[in-house]
């Protein structure tokens, strides 16, 4: 698939979404979709990177692996047809329409200290995406702790591999309105961090919002 191309236009409709919220950057968000369920995030403005974390809603140490996603679909990005697998290969969830064409999960999240090793010892004030995550998984109060946020993806992020095998941020490839949705396979928890990141062009150097739908099985 093309990094421009996109799947047909989606079938649900938001008015009947049980979750409809906009998410500002550098605020996240962490709610159960139910297995059937659909989680639909949309990139309001472009070039707006989300990081995602998804857990086994009834088993948090059943968790995303971002190597066995790799190595089961033989790919290092992500997109339509994607399954998104833990550690033992089970499925959480399956990306089933992509307007935006490729996604990140190689290039993990923003900390303080990342900041400070790649930017500088003046960054070390900003938020980032792992305060984030700590922040909602507190609040949500149901036994999800600092040692469960691992490997994430990073939704509408641009991360080329170079030809020597390391990383690099560039500018997007997504636009306003693009969206991603995922089909939960079974009862999932999902972490967001509606990345905060100034010094690199993942989020065009101007974070913006995003928006969030969440529909039961069977709509």
């Amino acid at each position: 698939m093309s990094e421009t191309a996109a799947t047909a236009p989606p079938t649900l409709d938001p008015a009947d979404a049980v979750l409809d919220r906009t998410v500002q950057p550098g605020d996240g968000w962490i709610g159960e979709v139910p297995a059937g369920g659909h989680l639909r995030i949309v990139d309001l403005h472009g070039n707006q990177a989300v990081d995602t974390l998804l857990y086994d809603a009834h088993d948090h140490a059943h968790r995303y692996s971002a190597q066995d996603t790799i190595r089961g679909q033989g790919a290092i990005y992500l997109t339509t047809g994607s399954r998104l697998l833990t550690g033992t290969g089970a499925s959480l969830a399956t990306i089933v329409a992509d307007t935006c064409g490729r996604h990140d999960t190689l290039g993990g999240a923003c900390s303080q200290e990342s900041n400070v090793a790649r930017y500088g010892e003046h960054t070390r004030h900003m938020h980032a995406c792992r305060q984030t995550f700590l922040a909602q998984a507190l609040a949500w109060g149901r036994g999800l702790e600092k040692r469960d946020l691992t490997h994430n993806i990073n939704f509408f992020m641009n991360v080329p591999v170079t030809p020597g095998g390391g990383l690099t941020f560039e500018d997007g490839l997504s636009a306003p309105g693009r969206h991603v949705e995922l089909r939960a396979d079974r009862d999932v928890l999902v972490l967001i961090s509606n990345c905060p990141q100034l010094n690199n062009p993942c989020n065009g150097y101007d974070p913006t919002p995003v928006r969030l739908l969440v529909w039961e099985a069977g709509r």
